[in-house]
């Protein structure tokens, strides 16, 4: 009909919900390339290294694959980027294929043959993760990046002074596009990336990276460690852990999370979580498995 009318709204929630996205009804600019994405199936186009990259979840599909078998594409965020053609060269290699990093008919119709035979495991990148959840010490890093959006900018200098005293490499991204923050994040070889956002919610939401294919067991690690450290703090106030694909989240290379205090942070409490937030950031950092369980 060409209204934007409460079905629309309505469909466009249960969309941003089924992606982990904020599900306030707007078609911002990520809910509307999601959508877009997701029309793209696994073989209806090629896939190659571009710029911008391409993106859908056919390349989704192509990590995930690529990754059971033990070609290692990083996290299955979507992203056709330099690791996934490394992982695609790589396959293509140990199968006697032209080895030209473009996903094309034979290349998938090989992927495809081998990938049914490989069972249904959660692939290379889930089980590194889970190795360093359980011996952390093999990760030396400790470059931090804290992300700001919003009035959020007193809680993350609390956060950095603490992480900061206890021998951390700390950058404040406060920057208003998400990507940038991913940008900053990645070239700085962060090993965690915490962002900080207000919105109008009564509700404070910690998110992690996690798709139908693929969830960052570190990202939910430390997701849930915030969650547990923040619930006593804000009595009453729902402290909800979710798993999504915001930008910031799919974009940056590292451990990330967000923490949305929406409308929940009173005036002159803020040093007081960010210290929170900095020391529990330090804890999992040092014992990821335990500060997440």
């Amino acid at each position: 009909m060409g209204f934007y009318c409460d079905a629309t709204a309505d469909a466009v929630v249960a969309f941003q919900l089924s992606r982990g996205l904020p599900a306030d009804g707007i078609c911002t600019q990520s809910t509307w390339q999601l959508l877009v994405e997701t029309s793209w199936l696994l073989g209806s186009r090629l896939l190659y290294l571009t710029s911008p990259h391409l993106r859908g979840d056919d390349v989704e599909q192509l990590q995930s694959n690529l990754a059971k078998l033990g070609f290692d594409c990083g996290k299955a965020d979507g992203i056709f980027g330099p690791l996934t053609v490394r992982a695609l060269i790589e396959f293509q290699h140990n199968s006697g294929l032209v080895t030209d990093g473009i996903c094309g008919p034979r290349t998938l119709r090989l992927l495809e043959r081998v990938s049914g035979q490989s069972g249904t495991g959660p692939g290379i990148v889930a089980v590194r993760e889970g190795e360093l959840l359980r011996d952390p010490t093999s990760e030396t890093r400790t470059h931090v990046v804290i992300g700001t959006f919003g009035d959020t900018q007193r809680i993350a200098r609390a956060a950095t002074r603490l992480l900061r005293n206890s021998h951390a490499d700390v950058v404040i991204a406060d920057a208003l596009d998400a990507h940038q923050h991913a940008k900053t994040a990645n070239s700085f070889d962060a090993r965690v990336y915490v962002g900080l956002s207000t919105s109008e919610s009564d509700t404070i939401t910690i998110s992690y990276f996690e798709t139908e294919r693929f969830v960052s067991e570190l990202g939910r690690s430390l997701a849930t460690a915030l969650t547990q450290a923040l619930t006593p703090q804000f009595s009453g106030t729902p402290v909800v852990l979710v798993g999504g694909r915001q930008p910031v989240l799919r974009e940056t290379k590292m451990t990330a999370v967000v923490v949305d205090f929406g409308s929940c942070v009173q005036t002159g409490a803020e040093p007081i979580i960010g210290e929170l937030l900095g020391t529990t950031v330090r804890t999992w950092l040092e014992t990821p498995a335990v500060a997440g369980s």
